[in-house]
């Protein structure tokens, strides 16, 4: 069984249990897609991305700065329509997820940064209520990676040591700033390397 200071689950959404929700490759896609300036699109967005992940903006705020502050040949719903559509979900990951869940009790938290409406989307298409316990998303809390306070502000609803918990997340920086916080964190680039960090903290599966 595990080992009794694992008993909470932290997850980063996109790179661990989906892919990333609208990062330079769907970026990239959406320009060659819709005939963007590539040059001119991006440094929109990094102008106001920051400000939709936490929550001080909402997307068609956002689509109206990024895309839509010219007249386009496309409406704005196919365009939302076509950044849902980027994401995916990993279901190797959710299956190792939802069974380390199920045999040790775990708490499931996902500390993610996201804007509120691509949050919600993907935690209502890929049923991930039944997966995860809360959602400690940007954009609900005010408060973005590499922020230590969303992992505060994780550990607070969780109400768990952060030396219990064991935290997957696939960008190094923010694996740094979980452990400076006492987090087990482990940086997530395939199934089979953190199926083997788990299993050293004791967190095992059948297969």
């Amino acid at each position: 069984m595990a080992s009794p200071s694992v008993t909470a689950l932290f997850l980063d959404l996109g790179g661990v249990l989906l892919t990333n929700g609208w990062d330079r490759a769907a970026r990239r896609r959406a320009a060659a897609r819709f005939a963007l300036d590539l040059e001119e699109f991006e440094e929109r967005h990094h102008l106001t991305f920051t400000t939709l992940e936490l929550g001080k903006l909402r997307l068609d705020e956002y689509l109206d700065r990024v895309v839509f502050h010219q007249p386009r040949s496309f409406g704005r719903e196919e365009f939302r329509r076509f950044m849902f559509d980027q994401s995916r979900a990993d279901p190797a990951m959710l299956a190792l997820v939802g069974a380390l869940r199920s045999r040790y009790d775990l708490k499931t938290a996902v500390v993610s940064n996201e804007g509120r409406e691509l949050a919600e989307y993907r935690i209502r298409a890929f049923e991930l209520t039944k997966l995860v316990d809360f959602f400690v998303v940007s954009s609900f809390v005010g408060a973005r990676k590499p922020d230590a306070d969303i992992f505060r502000f994780a550990l607070d609803v969780a109400q768990v040591e952060p030396a219990r918990v064991a935290y997957l997340e696939d960008r190094p920086m923010f694996v740094d700033v979980a452990r400076g916080l006492g987090l087990q964190a482990i940086r997530h680039t395939d199934i089979d390397s953190t199926r083997a960090a788990l299993a050293a903290r004791g967190l095992v599966t059948d297969s």
